[in-house]
């Protein structure tokens, strides 16, 4: 590591060779803005707002991508014409655009506002002139695309492209620039996987989720519907940061709380689901080994990737477990079983869910899900909607009590809970074929192996003297890699477990939006996933297979694992879409 030393502000530093000046800076406490730079991801100087001078240079540069690479080098961040040339920069950028800030959905959250304000932007329009106005498109189950409030920093493009899906980019050149889809089609008519990874990183309002949380208020409303809510795993690992608790909070039980003063009759845990998607999994699982069934089996439990699945490698479809995802399973059992021992109609029951995941709003419409004309769930919101709801209705959230889930299926395991995290699934399932396969009920059921937000993670285990081979991936470009093995059959595991967003569903589309200050150097995704983990090995049970109420629910209404009447409510199906 070759040091060399330099000046900031006229105070002398010591960095490391070709570190940027972002980095520099940051490391000794100076703060530089930016709105297009995301580390590793969205590299370009686009935006220009983090520009510095440097001494002897002929001209301001862009400090995210300005290498320091000369002893002595000399940084001024904070100069007059570093200042004036940053304000430019925002009266230019909002020159062309739509500033509706009080109604929209990102105020007070969105970067650009943020800096407009730090750098006393008094004339919004200092550079007016011609405005074209962008067609709205809301093609998409999941999001709305606003050309109108996009500042081309190009970061929903880097995102895009690192899921592997790349279906957007600059179309048109210079001042008619705008960020589509090839021949400007709408979204919804291309081979988006609705993951929601460009909500997250967009810096304004031109990318937001498709929210219905009217249809939750007014259903809630309506005295003759029984209004029955159920929440993902992720959920509670980060709702918190919404009322500003520090990323890694666990705010479950304030969460069931304000849940119940919404007004939901019933509050129920999305684990119970994920309980249920184990038996059913890992059943399946063993079914395919022992009897010569498609391998290696692949998890379902997350509908970007099925989606991406079926638009790029539907040759694999076989390869997918045919068990519904966790969310799916929760709303079936609702309508089904939980609606006949409550003496409900299930025409009555307004099933919703709150997830941390934007392709849930695409999944619980999709063909082979529900049955006779009942949907398992009639509406999806994600985490930041529920904070939209809880806020709208005056509820001081970090003030509330800690409440539990009502316990008819509220009960769960902490196999359920990790769920959330990259590697989760695989660990709940080995737990429960492990002690199937075995006839055992073994002690030894933390598989170390499969956590982690590394890339790819393998490992094999002997289950019964059978080796079993496991491979697990988050992110989709990731998934591209070991999907290209297993089609070459340079890949020889028996069990993989895909999550489409990178880290697993803590880090969903539908989380709490951090600015990319916070993302580019905080693991949200690591802190998130403690927070499922610490819970995991808090509870009593840890095996899904375990669950009294899933037991409970063979024994009274779906007969065995894998049987015909689980069959029909808890499977599914899928089908190839185009690619392009």
């Amino acid at each position: 590591m070759e040091m060399i030393n330099i000046k900031i502000n006229g105070m002398p530093f010591s960095v490391e060779k070709n570190t940027t000046i972002l980095d520099a800076c940051r490391q000794f406490g100076i703060r530089i803005p930016t709105l297009c730079y995301l580390r590793d991801i969205n590299e370009i100087g686009a935006c220009r707002m983090c520009v510095v001078e440097v001494k002897g240079a002929r001209s301001l540069v862009a400090a995210c991508v300005f290498p320091i690479d000369r002893e002595g080098t000399e940084i001024f961040t904070n100069t007059p014409k570093v200042q004036e040339a940053r304000k430019t920069t925002l009266e230019l950028i909002l020159s062309n655009h739509d500033k509706k800030c009080l109604s929209c959905p990102r105020s007070n959250s969105c970067e650009l506002q943020s800096l407009c304000k730090e750098y006393g932007i008094e004339n919004e329009n200092r550079f007016a002139g011609e405005n074209p106005v962008q067609p709205i498109d809301t093609s998409t189950a999941h999001l709305i695309r606003n050309n109108n409030k996009c500042i081309l920093c190009r970061r929903c493009v880097a995102a895009c492209k690192e899921q592997h899906v790349g279906v957007i980019g600059a179309n048109h050149r210079g001042f008619d620039s705008v960020i589509g889809c090839a021949f400007d089609q709408n979204l919804g008519d291309v081979a988006c996987v609705s993951c929601g990874q460009c909500t997250v990183v967009c810096p304004t309002g031109a990318l937001v989720v498709k929210d219905e949380t009217t249809k939750v208020f007014e259903a809630i409303a309506d005295p003759d519907k029984v209004v029955i809510v159920q929440t993902a795993p992720a959920v509670r690992a980060a709702i918190g940061e919404e009322f500003g608790m520090p990323i890694g909070t666990n705010a479950e039980g304030k969460m069931v709380a304000a849940l119940r003063r919404l007004g939901f009759d019933k509050v129920f845990d999305t684990n119970f689901g994920a309980d249920l998607t184990i038996v059913e999994e890992g059943t399946e699982f063993i079914d395919r080994v022992k009897n010569g069934g498609v391998l290696p089996m692949i998890t379902s439990c997350s509908p970007g990737w099925v989606k991406f699945c079926e638009h790029y490698y539907p040759d694999l479809l076989p390869n997918l477990s045919t068990c519904k995802s966790p969310q799916q399973m929760t709303g079936a059992i609702i309508k089904s079983y939980y609606a006949e021992k409550e003496g409900i109609d299930p025409k009555n029951i307004v099933s919703v869910s709150v997830m941390p995941c934007t392709a849930k709003k695409f999944e619980h419409k999709r063909d082979d899900e529900g049955r006779d004309g009942i949907a398992d769930v009639d509406i999806v919101i994600t985490t930041r909607e529920l904070a939209d709801m809880i806020k709208r209705a005056g509820l001081q959230f970090t003030a509330l009590p800690d409440e539990e889930y009502d316990p008819a299926l509220g009960l769960f395991t902490g196999a359920a809970v990790i769920f959330g995290a990259t590697g989760g699934v695989m660990e709940a399932a080995l737990r429960s074929v492990a002690d199937i396969l075995t006839g055992e009920e073994l002690e030894q059921i933390d598989y170390t192996e499969v956590r982690g937000t590394e890339p790819i993670k393998y490992a094999t285990y002997n289950v019964a003297g059978m080796e079993v081979k496991v491979a697990v991936t988050s992110g989709l470009s990731n998934a591209a890699k070991l999907l290209d093995d297993i089609r070459a059959g340079k890949a020889d595991y028996q069990f993989v477990e895909i999550m489409c967003c990178p880290g697993g569903c803590v880090n969903g589309g539908g989380q709490p939006i951090q600015p990319a200050e916070v993302r580019n150097y905080t693991d949200i995704r690591a802190e998130r996933a403690k927070v499922l983990y610490a819970e995991d090995a808090g509870l009593p049970l840890r095996k899904s297979h375990k669950s009294p109420i899933v037991q409970k629910l063979y024994e009274d209404y779906l007969g065995e694992p894998g049987g015909h009447k689980a069959h029909d409510l808890l499977h599914t199906t899928y089908v190839e879409r185009k690619k392009y």
